[in-house]
Order: C-alpha cells, then sequence, then structure tokens
C-alpha cells in the first residue's frame, strides 16, 4: 500500500561528528551507506557508542529524519529549535513518522528509498542545545509507557538526490506491522 501523505521541508549533514548538522541545498543518499558527505555514512556503525561496545554492527542508523510537527511543539514549549539542530538529516511535513511501523519505505523525490529501522534513542547531547531538551522530547503513553519523539532511522535502499519540496510517498510493508522500537 502506497500513501502520498508528506512533504521534506530541509535536509542536513555534517561531515564531522557535530551534534548538529548544516542545512544543506540538496543531499545525496547513497544505496547501503547513508547521506553523502556525513559523518554517518558507512553499512557498520558511525555513532561513537556503539562503534565503542561493537564496531562490526550493521549501521541501521544511515539516515535520521524528523518531523517538522516536533519543531512546532517545542516551539511551543519556549524552545528555539530548527532544523538540523537535532541531528537530522531530512526534516519532514505531513507525516505521522513515529506512528509508522518498522520496515515502510519511504519514496523520496524521485529516485530514493529509506527504510524505517526504528526511532532514534535521544540522547543527553540535547541538554548542550538547550537546558530541558531532552525531556521535552521524551513522554509517556496512557500507560506509562515512554515515547521517544527525536524522530525515526532508516536505512537507503534506493540511492538519489533529496532536497526541501520533494513529495515523501510511503510504501506500507506486510502485515502484521510492527512497532517502531529504539535502533
Amino acid at each position: 500500500m502506497t500513501l502520498c501523505t508528506g512533504i521534506i521541508t530541509a535536509v542536513s549533514t555534517s561531515e564531522t561528528h557535530t551534534f548538529g548538522k548544516f542545512n544543506r541545498e540538496s543531499i545525496m543518499l547513497l544505496t547501503g551507506l547513508g547521506v553523502e558527505g556525513d559523518a554517518h555514512l558507512g553499512k557498520t556503525v558511525k555513532h561513537r557508542s556503539r562503534v565503542a561496545s561493537d564496531p562490526s554492527q550493521p549501521n541501521l542508523r544511515q539516515v535520521h529524519l524528523i518531523h517538522a510537527e516536533l519543531h512546532d511543539e517545542l516551539h511551543v514549549a519556549g524552545f528555539a529549535v530548527s532544523a538540523g539542530q537535532m541531528g537530522e538529516n531530512i526534516t519532514t511535513r505531513g507525516i505521522d513518522l513515529l506512528g509508522l511501523p518498522t520496515h515502510s519505505r519511504l519514496h523520496l523525490g524521485d529516485k530514493a528509498v529509506v527504510e524505517v529501522t526504528g526511532l532514534r534513542n535521544p540522547c543527553n547531547q540535547l541538554n548542550g542545545l538547550q537546558a530541558g531538551l531532552m525531556s521535552a522530547v521524551l513522554g509517556r503513553d496512557e500507560q506509562g509507557n515512554l515515547i521517544r519523539k527525536a524522530g525515526i532511522m532508516g536505512i537507503v535502499l534506493a540511492g538519489g538526490e533529496v532536497k526541501p519540496g520533494d513529495l515523501i510517498r510511503i510504501e506500507l510493508p506486510q502485515e502484521p506491522f510492527q512497532p517502531l522500537e529504539r535502533v
């Protein structure tokens, strides 16, 4: 099942392991690797904590996506956060990223396809950006379960150029759907 429900509002990269990423006019997604020129590019993990525990792990965090609606929510709560500042590569609008099942495929622009692998696990570096930001991107549901709102992660199945204004089509996996877990 394919749905067309969203748009890319910003794309960002950083060649070094800085927390925030810089907005770009476009980015190139590379099949099986991630975002060209980004510090997290590669088949195996690049996040420092994961490299320290096992550098041979597959990189399930090649692309980080955040919904612009989170930025809106944070602005209402008094935070000044813009696209790329929380480390995301792609900022979207109009898609419930957190509600997607694992293995959903996001068709970005004309050619690129990203498969959703799971939730981003927010870290204390968010508080370095603004005090209290880490708590602001965590919540609880009615049963008291932790909700991670800091975006989703994915792997690149098909490469291509991605830029602000590109449409996003969602291809859902076969049922039964698997809920997103942190990766």
